[in-house]
């Protein structure tokens, strides 16, 4: 299967596209820290760019997927918009992947697994995975509450994302393994948003919303 995957759930903006032959390739954007991501810019660029580097023409393609969240509000409004726009172009199915689910896909094989991304708002998402069954649902959780998840889960976990890095102190004192901040593991790849969706059920393309966990940061005033 030939697929193309998308990810803006992060502040980096991924693109991958999984070849006939099992292999993947990825073009990223990662901002440097203090500068706004680029999603609506560079998403539909980095797609162009995966094609290209793969030797893949549009009309090879046979799925999409595209990661759901949970993650930036205005990220994941961005990614799922464009792959819904792209599966109504190119009459493409479509499936929706964890964001949180494909990070974890990264940290290899451990015992155990937490995927955490800073929420912003002194929060973080969090979910766990043991041998590929999820332990912990996806959550939005301050640190406090993390932590006390954490030393509730059968085994230590290797703590993986953006959040882990964040919120390393609360993570260790509760007994995870947090990598080195630059350590590769804590980015969310394209790869396992490809293999994610491959192995995935298509879903009607209207119904495919992003996986928030929460409200947004701005809401309407009540009357």
């Amino acid at each position: 299967m030939i697929l193309l995957g998308l990810d803006t759930a992060t502040t980096a903006t991924v693109a991958g596209v999984l070849r006939a032959d099992g292999s993947v390739v990825e073009v990223r954007d990662d901002p440097e820290p203090g500068v706004r991501p680029g999603h609506a810019n560079r998403l539909l660029a980095s797609a162009e760019e995966a094609l290209e580097r793969a030797g893949v023409g549009w009309e090879e393609v046979e799925r999409l997927a595209v990661g759901v969240g949970p993650g930036s509000f205005t990220g994941l409004r961005i990614g799922i918009a464009t792959a819904r726009a792209l599966a109504q172009a190119r009459a493409l199915p479509l499936v929706g992947v964890s964001s949180l689910e494909a990070l974890a896909r990264g940290a290899g094989e451990p015992p155990l697994v937490l995927a955490v991304l800073d929420a912003r708002r002194g929060e973080a998402f969090a979910a766990a995975w043991r041998g590929g069954a999820p332990v912990l649902a996806a959550a939005a959780l301050p640190p406090e509450a993390l932590a006390e998840r954490v030393r509730a889960l059968p085994a230590p976990p290797l703590a993986v994302g953006d959040g882990a890095v964040r919120f390393r102190g609360p993570l260790e004192a509760a007994g995870a393994l947090v990598p080195p901040d630059q350590d590769g593991v804590h980015r969310l790849r394209a790869e396992h948003v490809c293999r994610l969706g491959a192995a995935g059920k298509p879903t009607d393309r209207d119904a495919l919303l992003p996986d928030y966990l929460r409200e947004p940061d701005a809401v309407p005033r009540p009357r």
